[in-house]
């Protein structure tokens, strides 16, 4: 049993980096406005996005480097793409989740300091937590904050199930105006992580190889369902609490960080009791805090590889310069649009969604072509849902864009 934790890693972070703004604060939305109204929309794009975010790992136990190298292969302009559009979305995309970290730290730690010194210590404890500890830190970390977020989520789960007498209705529905649809595709963008974290989890996985010589192509598969069904469930878990316990109240969420933590945690107290402030508490912190931590670290980590693969240089410290740039990056846009939280968060979730159809597109050729060894080449279901996902991928950001 101990030998099949120690082999689990990067599938844990990729639930680690999944499990943030959209569990907490989307899911949660979503299940406040829409009851379970939108169980429809969450498994319909988990089941979409599946094989495109299973093709990171894939690919990588079984030729030894990571998606980025794969890119390059196909042709340098793929790797450009990528290096742009992640420049251009890994800041907002790190502010985003680090915002809601800190409103939360200020909620259950005290609010004596202000949320943008929150935001620096958070900030700091990660990046320390990174460069000393490095990889082995990070993997071992994880699963520590993955299995104490899982048991209070559950736990948070069960005590609304029993609390809770008003009958939640399981009519599914399906947004017809601008800002349901525009919260939709927001919700299904980061639902369960937008598509470029298979290329993050590719890098986990080659450091995972590192450590432990046995990673092959089907521990790093088993490891990733392990991580991607984990985010289903939580997610589920997120959308029953914000239908049980906010689904009847009229208040509106707060577009600022400490005022929706507070609001988030309070609303779960009233209903609940204030014996459940702890486990609310200890399930949103750690929600937060391991996306935090998890996309500080994957961000530099693709940001050098792409770099290096870019000007086929080597840069011996090309991973602190992206983390300090980012971290700086971050706390930059957070003293001058901290107020803009819901703002931050909308535009990060929608690039997401619309950027979604290139990774799947890129992911799927990568690994159904001579690159990839033919006996880790997917099958034939898996070649009918890669199709499909794209079909779906495509049609819901055409259809998002002609509502706007």
């Amino acid at each position: 049993m101990s030998q099949l934790f120690n082999k689990l890693g990067p599938g844990l972070l990729f639930a680690g980096a999944a499990i943030g703004v959209s569990h907490l604060v989307q899911s949660t939305r979503a299940g406040a406005d829409f009851g379970l109204g939108l169980i429809w929309a969450l498994l319909l794009v988990n089941l979409f996005k599946y094989p495109f975010f299973q093709f990171g790992p894939r690919y990588a136990a079984a030729t030894g480097e990571s998606l980025l190298d794969g890119y390059k292969k196909l042709g340098k302009g793929v790797l450009i793409t990528y290096y742009a559009l992640t420049f251009l979305t890994m800041f907002t995309i790190q502010t985003a989740v680090t915002i809601v970290t800190a409103g939360l730290a200020s909620s259950l730690f005290g609010d004596f300091i202000s949320i943008e010194v929150w935001t620096v210590i958070i900030l700091v404890i990660c990046f320390l937590l990174l460069i000393i500890g490095k990889y082995q830190l990070l993997d071992k970390a994880i699963k520590v904050i993955i299995l104490t977020l899982t048991i209070s989520t559950i736990l948070a789960v069960g005590f609304a199930l029993t609390e809770i007498s008003t009958p939640v209705s399981i009519k599914q529905i399906v947004p017809n105006n601008s800002v349901e649809i525009a919260f939709l595709i927001a919700f299904m963008g980061w639902m369960p992580a937008p598509l470029d974290i298979s290329i993050w989890h590719s890098l986990w996985a080659i450091e995972k190889k590192k450590n432990i010589e046995e990673f092959t192509p089907k521990s790093a598969l088993f490891d990733f369902n392990v991580g991607y069904f984990s985010t289903i469930f939580l997610g589920i878990g997120f959308v029953l609490l914000g239908a049980l316990i906010m689904h009847s109240s009229n208040e509106a969420f707060s577009s600022s960080a400490g005022a929706f933590a507070n609001q988030l945690i309070n609303m779960y107290t009233t209903s609940l009791g204030n014996w459940s402030y702890i486990i609310i508490g200890i399930a949103a912190f750690t929600t937060m805090f391991s996306t935090t931590l998890t996309t500080l670290d994957a961000s530099p980590r693709a940001m050098d590889r792409t770099s290096e693969l870019l000007f086929n240089k080597t840069y011996k410290q090309g991973y602190l310069f992206w983390i300090v740039l980012l971290g700086t990056g971050t706390a930059l846009i957070f003293v001058f649009l901290a107020s803009e939280m819901g703002l931050l968060i909308k535009i990060a979730t929608i690039l997401s969604f619309l950027t979604a159809p290139f990774y799947a597109a890129i992911n799927y050729k990568l690994i159904s072509s001579k690159h990839t060894p033919i006996e880790w080449q997917p099958s034939k279901s898996l070649h009918i849902l890669s199709w499909l996902g794209v079909l779906f991928l495509v049609g819901f950001s055409v259809w998002y864009l002609t509502t706007l």
